[in-house]
């Protein structure tokens, strides 16, 4: 597989389980002028696709394992590690994470780092777009997937809450769910059939929304621009 521009070729053959573990690793010689976007392993497919097909050549991305979402206590350290091992030589630095359950410790690290981040609590809210989904006052007992838990479900729910050995303990953790929203970055007609048995799994109605990126694709573009600001 050929490796596409702003991937290195170690990029370009990542799986789902390989960003859900490791993450997405830094791309290799990065030159000063250039900018970073640091995220979120569950977003690294989506952010790739948005700096391929906008030429965003002087945008290099990196991303965090997405399992970190199950430890969200642990988000703020790895992102320091990872500030100082790859922050210098760029001229801007950006976090592709929202709020993510760190209770807003992630956002005051960011913001005594001097650091940008996307806006929103989670990114469900930032792919429906902020404001939309702020007005869905009805759906306090909706379960979301994206794209990327549709593949990696089995990973983050199914697994860590123990359903593969204890599937009686279903209704306790979702019986105060009355439906599972897929929020579609992709037109996946398979993702859509894996969504909806997902949703049977967890005894949940079922409802698909093709919402593409939402605010994440206007944000980077914005954060690219930026990041040809001279000074």
């Amino acid at each position: 597989m050929t490796a596409r521009t702003g991937e290195n070729p170690t990029q370009a053959r990542l799986s789902d389980r390989q960003l859900t573990a490791f993450g997405l690793p830094p791309r290799a010689g990065a030159a000063r002028g250039r900018v970073l976007v640091i995220g979120c392993g569950a977003l690294a497919r989506e952010i790739l696709a948005i700096v391929r097909a906008n030429g965003l050549n002087h945008v290099d991305v990196t991303c965090l394992p997405a399992i970190l979402h199950n430890r969200p206590e642990r988000i703020v350290p790895a992102l320091r590690r990872a500030l100082e091992t790859q922050r210098a030589g760029y001229d801007a630095v950006f976090v592709a994470y929202a709020d993510c359950g760190t209770g807003g410790a992630l956002r005051r690290f960011c913001e005594d780092a001097g650091i940008e981040m996307i806006a929103g609590p989670h990114c469900y809210a930032f792919y429906e777009g902020n404001a939309a989904f702020a007005g869905r006052k009805d759906e306090i007992d909706a379960f979301y997937l994206t794209d990327f838990l549709v593949r990696q479900f089995e990973a983050f729910v199914w697994k860590p809450l123990g359903l593969d050995r204890h599937p009686e303990l279903r209704e306790s953790y979702f019986g105060h769910y009355r439906k599972l929203v897929y929020q579609a970055q992709s037109d996946d007609p398979a993702l859509a059939r894996m969504a909806r048995d997902h949703a049977r799994r967890l005894g949940l109605s079922y409802e698909r929304r093709l919402t593409g990126y939402g605010d994440l694709e206007g944000t980077l573009l914005r954060w690219a621009e930026r990041g040809r600001e001279p000074g």
